[in-house]
């Protein structure tokens, strides 16, 4: 008799996980008609199998054309070779697009930084006037939470920028994060950041941060930042078991494991800190402010280090993919 109660649990329970994804667009046609989720990301998310969302402004002002499609289409390839169904995100003429196809994915690469940079406040703006919007963390964020998708990979989140003190420049991705229960997988913060105000941002958001196979927090283009970090996990299983808990206790906060860039694209870390610090003196110097300076100082460090600092981004979104992918994975096995 135990046993089957147990057994009669676990399917309830597996019933509940599924209407829990399902039932932000089954509840409500008026949404269901404002968002456009692909049959691959709708099939995957109705049948618990593992998606993985992925952000599109790493697409649009991250890097040039052609290399910002291929690197795309080689994440997507990433996440699917690990068992999980990749869900780009971003608004095409003032639709939300929750799973690009091809042809949608080259229209948004080839269009680059014409392309509106939207972050969770500028949706309702890029959608009533039929823009074309190129998801930042906060606004995947947001559209990820609405059709149930748990697990967000990104290359570095925003957040308290250098100076903060005086700009008070602190990213929408870290309230965002504080308000909603999804497991953003990323290799910390952008390396242009202040590490140790962002930890204690996210700490006051009450969003859970662990290092991946890491004590100490990684900075981005290198493995260390030389802060502690504030909890570790070892395994996509220990991550699935902390994201399944999160969401059986009801938990309104995100959760974000950084997992250090590769060793071997490490190396180049002081070289481009030294860009970084250059490039913030002339932002300062030109008064780039706002959602600007972050591709400004994006691109000016790569023209500074020859490209190194791309190749490396680009390296550790994949590894970020590769992670995110296997987490997702072991999440749906829970489910």
């Amino acid at each position: 008799m135990a046993s089957s109660s147990s057994s009669s649990s676990s399917a309830l329970y597996r019933i509940s996980n599924l209407q829990n994804h399902i039932s932000p667009l089954e509840a409500n046609n008026k949404l269901r008609s404002l968002v456009k989720v692909s049959p691959e990301v709708s099939e995957a998310i109705s049948s618990g199998r593992a998606v993985v969302a992925l952000e599109s402004t790493i697409i649009s002002h991250g890097m040039p054309y052609p290399q910002n499609l291929q690197t795309a289409k080689e994440v997507e390839s990433i996440v699917r070779e690990n068992g999980a169904v990749p869900a780009t995100i971003a608004i095409l003429n003032g639709v939300p697009c929750i799973g690009l196809n091809e042809e949608e994915l080259e229209r948004l690469a080839s269009l680059g930084k014409s392309v509106q940079k939207t972050a969770c406040r500028d949706i309702a703006y890029v959608v009533a006037t039929k823009r074309n919007g190129a998801t930042t963390v906060s606004a995947t964020l947001f559209f990820a939470s609405m059709v149930g998708i748990q697990v967000f990979v990104t290359g570095g989140i925003g957040g308290v920028h250098r100076h903060a003190n005086h700009t008070m420049d602190i990213s929408s991705d870290l309230t965002a994060l504080g308000r909603t229960p999804i497991a953003v997988i990323s290799a910390g913060v952008k390396s242009i950041l202040d590490i140790p105000k962002t930890l204690e941002y996210l700490e006051t958001q009450e969003v859970y941060v662990a290092a991946y196979k890491s004590d100490e927090f990684p900075a981005f283009f290198t493995e260390k930042s030389g802060c502690k970090a504030p909890s570790r996990v070892d395994s996509p299983e220990d991550c699935a078991r902390v994201i399944d808990a999160n969401m059986k206790l009801n938990r309104q906060a995100g959760i974000l494991f950084a997992v250090p860039i590769p060793k071997q694209h490490s190396a180049a870390g002081n070289l481009i800190e030294s860009a970084t610090q250059r490039a913030l003196t002339e932002a300062r110097e030109q008064n780039v402010t706002g959602n600007a300076e972050t591709p400004f100082l994006l691109a000016r460090v790569n023209e500074l280090t020859g490209g190194t600092s791309l190749a490396a981004n680009i390296a550790l979104v994949k590894n970020n993919a590769l992670i995110g992918s296997q987490i997702a994975v072991a999440l749906s096995q829970l489910m």
